[in-house]
C-alpha cells in the first residue's frame, strides 16, 4: 500500500437505551478492497459519545496502515457537523472527544469525514450493534 493511497473509514457507535450498553464499529476498505473491520464493547455511553469513539477507535487503526489521506464516512450527523465545523460542541463531555479526533485527523495530509444514512453504512452499524451484543453476553 502506498502512502498517498486514501483509506475509507466507515464508523458507527450505538448504544441501547441512551445512554447504555454501546458499541464502535469499524469498516475500512482501500478501492472497495475491505481491509478490516473492528466492533468492540465500550461499556455505558451515550449513543454521541459511541459515534466519537468509533471515530477515534477507526482513525487510529488507519494510522498503522500508514497512508497519508483518510475519507470517513458516518451517520451521525451531529458529529460530522461538529468536525466540518458547521455546529459547536456544546456538550462537555463530548469536548475531548470532539478534541482526540480533531487531533488525530490533523495527523494525515488529507481528512475528510462525511455523513450519510443509516443503509450507507450498515456494514459499521452491523460492528457497532455486534459490538454491544458481545458485551452483553459477558455482563450475563
Amino acid at each position: 500500500m502506498a502512502p498517498n493511497d486514501a483509506i475509507t473509514v466507515y464508523v458507527d457507535g450505538a448504544a441501547k437505551g441512551n445512554p447504555g450498553p454501546a458499541g464502535v464499529g469499524v469498516w475500512l476498505e482501500l478501492e472497495g478492497v475491505v481491509l478490516s473491520e473492528h466492533s468492540e464493547y465500550i461499556g455505558n455511553a451515550t449513543n454521541n459519545v459511541a459515534e466519537y469513539k468509533a471515530l477515534i477507535y477507526g482513525l487510529e487503526i488507519a494510522r498503522r496502515y500508514r497512508v497519508t489521506r483518510v475519507s470517513v464516512i458516518s451517520d451521525s450527523e451531529l458529529m460530522v457537523r461538529q468536525l466540518n465545523g458547521e455546529y459547536r460542541v456544546k456538550n462537555e463531555n463530548l469536548l475531548p472527544l470532539y478534541r482526540c479526533a480533531r487531533e488525530l485527523a490533523g495527523r494525515f495530509d488529507e481528512f475528510r469525514i462525511r455523513h450519510v444514512s443509516r443503509t450507507e453504512n450498515r456494514h459499521a452499524d452491523r460492528l457497532a450493534n455486534q459490538g454491544i451484543k458481545s458485551g452483553m453476553k459477558r455482563k450475563s
